[in-house]
C-alpha cells in the first residue's frame, strides 16, 4: 500500500498541474473586516484583514457583536447601513479577465439594541447574487472581471443591509468555462467522508474555498491516514486540497445527494464533481457508475481510472426548480459501487445590463471633481456602485439604449454643492435635463457641444461669473433655459435665436430667492398677524362703543354693524390656509415627547425617515411618534414637506398630523395611533399582525384610500402627487377606516410655466410607474399606477415583488396581467377570500386595477373615475345578496338571471376606451 501511495502522488500532481493554473499563496487576495480599528492577522488562516474605513468613514454605523457565532468567533463587528432605498457598494480592485471568488459574511448580534431582522439583497456589480435572510451567515459568488474593479453591493429590500467581512480570491478558469457572461452563486461546497472534523480552507486550500463537511445517509466513508499522503506540494492551487480528497464516501449500489431548499424558479446550475480513487487494488473498469442530475443521465459508465489516472473531476450543467438531486448509480458490469470525494454546486445567474461604459466613466469623474470641494456631502456620499441599476443615484435619471443604460438626467438642485461645474458634465452625450440650481457653484459656465441632446438647463441661484456661453443658447433641442440669480454673470443679454425657448433672461424675479418657501411663510405669517391685530382692534373698538351706546334701537344696530365688521375680519383670517390649519398642529417640546413615549420605550415600526414609537399624550390620546434617525437619508426637506402639506390638507382618509418637535437638531412628527396597522400587515405582513380581511372590508379599504388620493389630486389650487403609494402607507384605524400616510416625498404637480427639469424619481420597487421612471416626468397618473398595484395586492394577497417565487411570478403586475387578459380572475384571487365575494364586484376592481397599470399613462383613469367604480363595486357587493333573496321570494319564473360576460381588457386601449369602465351586469339601482 505504501508503494502505491508513493506512485499516486506524482501522477495526481501532474494531472492537476495541467488542468489548473498555479499561483502564489495569497496572490489576488483581499480581506476586509468592517469597522476594524486597524489591520490584523486572522489566527486560524494567517491572512491579513484590513479595515473598511477607507471606503466608509462613518463609525456611527458600526455594531458590536457581543454574542459569538459558531465558527466565526474571531471577529465581532458589523457595519449597518440605515437607508431609505438604494444601495451601498464596496469598490474592489481586480485584474480584467481574471476569475474571482467574492464572499460576504453577515454576522449580527441577535440581542442588539437595533435588531436587523429583515432580508436585503446582494449584487456583484449590477447582477443580483441573492437575498440575505437574517439566518444567513455567508453568501459567495464567482465572476469574471470585465474591468479593473468590481462593486459588491448591499441593496435595500425589506430591511437595512449590514455586513461583517468581505473576501476576494482568485480562482481557476475552470469555473466559468462556457459561462463568461454569467455570475455563479455558491449553493454547496461539500467535503464528503470527513466525519466530524472541521471546515477546510486556507492555507490548506490555496484559493481559500471553504469546504464544509457533508454527511450522507447509508454512505460508507473512506479515508487514508495523514501519514500516507504527506507531500504538501500535492495541493496545486485551484484543486481541492489533499485534506479534502483523501476522504470519500461510497456505497455498493448508489449515492444520492439531495438539495431541496433551492430558490423557487427555473435556474441553470453548474455542478463540479471531484473523484480520487482510494482503493489501490481496483483497476480500470472495476468501479464504474452512471451520474444523474434530477433523474437525467449526465455521464454513463464514468470510470475514474479509465485513462490510467487515479484522479478525475467533471463539470455538469443542469436545470432545476426548487430542488436538485445528484445521484451516482453502479453501472452494469461494475464490481464496485460509486465513490465521490467532494462536489460544488452553483446557481448560474446571467449578467445584468449595466450603465454604458462611457457614461459610467464620465459620471464617476463628475463625482471625483465635486468631492474635491464637497467632502461629506450627503448626495455625493450616496453615489455608490452603478449610477443606474438597480436604483439610480440620487439626482440621476437613466434610460435603456442599445443594450445598456445611458444617463439622461442630472438634477443636483438644492444639494449644497460648491466649486466649479465639472467640465466632464458636457461629455454626457445623452443628457437631456441638467438642473444645478440653488447651489453655490462658481466659476464660468462651460461650453456645451452642438451635438448635445439637452432639452432643459437650469443654472439659476448660483455664483457663476462671466458670460453665458452662446453654445448653450444655440443647442438644437433646448426647450428651457434658466440662469437668473447669478450676481457675477454678465448682464449682457445672450442672443437667443429660439423664440419658443422658455427662459428667465438672467433675471432673478421669476425664480425668487434661494429660500422661496421661507419667504412665503414669513409673508403669510406677517399678513396673518396684521389681520389678527386689526381684528383685535375692532373688537376693542366694539366694546368701547358698547359702553357709550344710547338705549335706542339705532345704537343697537350700530353695535351689530360694528361687531359684524370684526366677524368679517376674523372670517377672512380663517380662510388663510396656513393660519387656519397650523392652528390645529401642536408644537411639542422634546421633554414632552420623551414623557409621552416613556423615553421611546415601545418601537412599533421602522422607515426611511426613522423609528416610530407608540406614546400617550397627557389628554390620553394614543399617538405614533416618528423620530428622524441620525443616519436617515430623508432630510429636513422631507420633514418640512410633510409638515407643510399636512398643515394645508385635511381629509378623513388622510392621516392627520397632530404635532411636531424641532429641538436640539431633533425632528419629530406626531400622528394618531392606527390600532389596526397597515394594509400590508393585514395582507401578508408578519404572522402576528396578519388577520385575513374579508372581501367587503378589502373593498372598503380600497375605496377609502382612493378617496384620500382623490382629495390630493383635486386639491384646491394645485394637484398634489403622493409619489410613494403602497400598501404599507395605507393605515387602518380602530374602525378599519383607510388613511393614506407618509407625505415626505409628495410634490405639487407641474404646471404650465414651470421648469421642465423634473424631480428625482421617488417610489418603491414594485409600485413605481415605469413611464415615470423612464421619462423622469411627474404626473398624477404615477400615483394611479401605484394604486393599481395596491388593488392587485388587495385582490391577490400577494407582494408586488417576491423573488422567492418562480421567476415568472416575481412581479405581481406581470404575473397577473395574462390571467386578467384571459378572464381567469379566479387564478389571481387570494385563496383566503375565495367563495366570499360577488363576481361582478370582483370584476370591476380587477378591471380598474388593470387600467391603472396601463402603458402609456394616458390610458389610465383618474382617481375620481376609480372612486366611482369602487363605489359601484361596493354597492353591488353589499346589496347583491339581499337583492337576489328578494327576487327568490317572488317565486315562479319571474327571476332575473345574472350573466357575467367574458371581458378581455385590451392590451393597448385607446384613450377613449380607457375612460369607459365596462358594466356587463345590469342590476337595479339600490334604494
Amino acid at each position: 500500500m505504501d508503494n502505491w501511495i508513493s506512485r499516486l502522488v506524482p501522477v495526481y500532481v501532474l494531472c492537476l498541474s495541467v488542468i489548473f493554473r498555479s499561483a502564489s499563496a495569497d496572490e489576488g487576495f483581499l480581506s476586509i473586516s468592517c469597522c476594524a480599528d486597524s489591520d490584523y492577522t486572522d489566527q486560524s488562516t494567517g491572512l491579513i484583514y484590513t479595515s473598511d474605513y477607507t471606503l466608509f468613514s462613518d463609525r456611527t454605523s458600526c455594531r458590536h457583536i457581543t454574542k459569538p457565532v459558531i465558527n466565526y468567533t474571531s471577529y465581532d463587528r458589523a457595519r449597518a447601513f440605515h437607508i431609505d432605498k438604494g444601495k451601498r457598494c464596496f469598490n474592489l480592485s481586480t485584474v480584467k479577465d481574471q476569475v474571482y471568488l467574492l464572499r460576504g459574511r453577515f454576522l449580527i448580534d441577535e440581542s442588539s439594541r437595533e435588531p436587523l431582522d429583515s432580508p436585503f439583497k446582494v449584487s456583484i456589480g449590477v447582477t443580483l447574487l441573492g437575498v440575505v435572510e437574517p439566518q444567513d451567515l455567508e453568501i459567495e459568488g464567482v465572476f469574471r472581471a470585465t474591468k479593473n474593479y468590481i462593486d459588491f453591493c448591499l441593496v435595500k429590500d425589506e430591511g437595512d443591509p449590514y455586513i461583517s467581512q468581505l473576501e476576494l480570491r482568485l480562482l481557476p478558469e475552470e469555473y466559468l468555462l462556457g459561462l463568461n457572461s454569467s455570475v455563479l452563486k455558491l449553493i454547496s461546497r461539500s467535503n464528503l467522508g470527513n466525519g466530524s472534523r472541521g471546515e477546510i480552507r486556507y492555507p490548506d486550500d490555496k484559493s481559500d474555498r471553504i469546504w464544509k463537511n457533508t454527511s450522507t445517509p447509508s454512505a460508507v466513508p473512506l479515508s487514508f491516514l495523514d501519514a500516507y499522503i504527506s507531500n504538501p506540494s500535492a495541493n496545486v492551487n485551484g484543486t481541492p486540497p489533499l485534506q479534502v480528497l483523501k476522504t470519500a464516501v461510497t456505497h455498493p449500489d448508489r449515492l444520492q445527494f439531495t438539495h431541496d431548499d433551492l430558490e423557487n424558479g427555473v435556474f441553470e446550475y453548474r455542478l463540479i464533481l471531484y473523484f480520487l480513487e482510494l482503493n489501490d487494488t481496483l483497476k480500470a473498469g472495476q468501479r464504474m457508475f452512471d451520474i444523474y442530475v434530477n433523474n437525467e443521465i449526465k455521464k454513463k459508465g464514468f470510470d475514474i481510472k479509465a485513462e490510467g489516472s487515479n484522479y478525475k473531476h467533471t463539470v455538469l450543467n443542469a436545470t432545476a426548480n426548487g430542488s436538485l438531486n445528484l445521484t451516482l448509480i453502479k453501472a452494469s458490469g461494475s464490481e464496485s459501487g460509486p465513490l465521490c470525494n467532494a462536489y460544488e454546486i452553483f446557481q448560474v445567474r446571467p449578467r445584468a445590463e449595466e450603465t454604458n461604459q462611457t457614461d459610467l466613466e464620465v459620471i464617476l469623474g463628475v463625482r471625483e471633481t465635486l468631492l474635491l470641494q464637497n467632502q461629506a456631502n450627503q448626495v455625493l456620499e450616496s453615489w455608490s456602485g452603478d449610477p443606474c441599476i438597480p436604483f439610480p443615484w440620487q439626482g440621476v435619471g437613466c434610460e435603456s439604449l442599445s443594450g445598456s443604460y445611458v444617463i439622461t438626467q442630472l438634477d443636483l438642485s438644492s444639494s449644497n454643492l460648491k466649486g466649479p461645474i465639472p467640465l466632464s458634465v458636457t461629455e454626457l452625450t445623452n443628457l437631456k435635463i441638467l438642473n444645478l440650481s440653488h447651489n453655490n457653484f462658481n466659476g464660468s459656465i462651460p461650453q456645451f457641444p452642438h451635438s448635445s441632446m439637452l432639452t432643459s438647463v437650469d443654472l439659476s441661484h448660483n455664483d457663476f461669473i462671466g458670460l453665458l456661453p452662446d453654445s448653450i443658447t444655440k443647442l438644437p433641442s433646448l426647450q428651457s433655459l434658466y440662469f437668473g440669480c447669478n450676481p457675477g454673470l454678465s448682464q449682457e443679454n445672450p442672443s437667443i435665436m429660439n423664440s419658443s425657448l422658455k427662459t428667465d433672461y438672467g433675471r432673478c424675479k421669476s425664480k425668487g430667492s434661494r429660500f422661496p418657501q421661507q419667504e412665503i411663510i414669513i409673508s403669510t405669517v406677517t399678513c396673518a398677524l396684521f389681520l389678527i391685530s386689526l381684528g383685535i382692534g375692532a373688537l376693542f373698538f366694539c366694546r368701547y362703543r358698547e359702553k357709550l351706546k344710547p338705549s335706542d334701537g339705532f345704537g343697537s344696530k350700530r353695535h351689530a354693524m360694528t361687531t359684524s365688521i370684526a366677524d368679517i375680519i376674523f372670517s377672512l383670517t380663517s380662510k388663510d390656509d396656513f393660519l387656519k390649519n397650523s392652528a390645529c398642529i401642536q408644537t411639542y417640546t422634546l421633554e414632552y415627547i420623551e414623557a409621552a413615549t416613556e423615553s421611546y420605550k415601545t418601537l412599533i415600526g421602522e422607515g426611511g425617515f426613522g423609528s416610530v414609537y407608540r406614546g400617550v399624550l397627557q389628554d390620553g390620546t394614543e399617538v405614533a411618534v416618528k423620530v428622524r434617525s441620525a443616519t436617515s437619508t430623508q432630510g429636513t426637506r422631507e420633514f418640512d414637506n410633510e409638515l407643510k402639506l399636512l398643515s394645508e390638507i385635511r381629509h378623513e382618509n388622510l392621516v392627520p398630523l397632530l404635532g411636531y418637535c424641532r429641538e436640539n437638531e431633533q425632528q419629530i412628527l406626531v400622528y394618531p395611533f392606527m390600532s389596526n396597522g397597515s394594509l400590508q400587515d393585514r395582507l401578508y405582513g408578519e404572522p402576528a399582525k396578519r388577520k385575513v380581511l374579508d372581501w367587503p372590508t378589502r373593498l372598503s379599504v380600497a375605496l377609502g384610500a382612493a378617496r384620500g388620493l382623490t382629495h390630493l389630486h383635486t386639491f384646491e389650487g394645485r394637484t398634489v402627487i403622493h409619489r410613494d403609494i403602497k400598501s404599507s402607507n395605507i393605515l387602518l384605524d380602530h374602525s378599519m377606516c383607510a388613511k393614506v400616510a407618509d407625505f415626505g416625498f409628495s410634490k405639487y404637480a407641474p404646471q404650465e410655466g414651470d421648469s421642465v427639469a423634473s424631480l428625482e424619481v421617488r417610489g418603491t420597487a414594485g409600485y413605481l410607474d415605469p413611464e415615470y421612471y423612464t421619462t423622469q416626468q411627474l404626473s398624477a397618473k404615477s400615483d394611479v399606477y401605484s394604486f393599481g398595484v395596491v388593488l392587485l395586492e388587495i385582490v391577490s394577497g400577494r407582494e408586488p415583488i417576491n423573488i422567492r417565487r418562480p421567476r415568472n411570478q416575481w412581479s405581481l403586475v406581470e404575473w397577473a396581467k395574462p390571467y386578467i387578459r384571459e378572464s381567469k380572475i379566479d387564478e389571481i384571487v387570494d385563496p383566503g377570500i375565495k367563495g366570499g365575494y360577488h363576481a361582478e364586484a370582483m370584476w370591476r376592481v380587477v378591471e380598474v386595477a388593470y387600467q391603472c397599470i396601463e402603458l402609456p399613462s394616458a390610458h389610465r383613469p383618474s382617481m375620481s373615475d376609480i372612486v366611482r367604480e369602487l363605489e359601484d363595486a361596493l354597492i353591488i357587493e353589499n346589496n347583491a345578496s339581499e337583492y337576489m333573496r328578494s327576487i327568490d321570494s317572488l317565486g315562479g319564473s319571474n327571476r332575473y338571471s345574472i350573466v357575467i360576460e367574458q371581458r378581455v381588457p385590451p392590451s393597448t386601449p385607446s384613450t377613449t376606451e380607457s375612460n369607459i369602465m365596462n358594466k356587463s351586469l345590469s342590476l337595479p339601482q339600490p334604494r
